[in-house]
């Protein structure tokens, strides 16, 4: 098993459960670990072995601007369902976090971070 590694994928996205963040778009970034078999990629050198990381991110930004969330934990998991679309993707652990949170206190990023496996 090996992980392919997404880090800092930044989106503008509708989420949030106040008035304000169901119509206007925020900040969001996305880290994605993808558990998968890398074996016949590492030998062969070839893209088809392996997952995309270029057709995988843009699938994540497709459904992400395309959907609205009111919950940070749905966003995630439709994330997982995204990754977990591809055949040879095992299991992933999805991290989101809002970059601009709408509290007053000084809270530089809130976020969740789900696992999810192939059954």
């Amino acid at each position: 098993m090996g992980i392919i590694q997404l880090r800092g994928l930044q989106i503008m996205a509708l989420c949030g459960a106040l008035p304000e963040e169901r119509v206007r778009k925020q900040p969001f970034a996305f880290d994605v670990d993808v558990h998968a078999d890398l074996s016949a990629a590492c030998a062969s050198d070839d893209l088809d072995d392996t997952i995309n990381y270029g057709e995988l991110t843009a699938n994540i930004h497709e459904m992400v601007t395309t959907e609205q969330f009111t919950l940070l934990e749905r966003m995630a998991e439709r994330v997982a369902e995204v990754v977990l679309a591809d055949p040879k993707a095992q299991r992933v652990d999805v991290e989101v976090r809002k970059l601009r949170p709408p509290v007053p206190e000084m809270l530089e990023t809130s976020g969740v971070r789900i696992s999810r496996s192939r059954s």
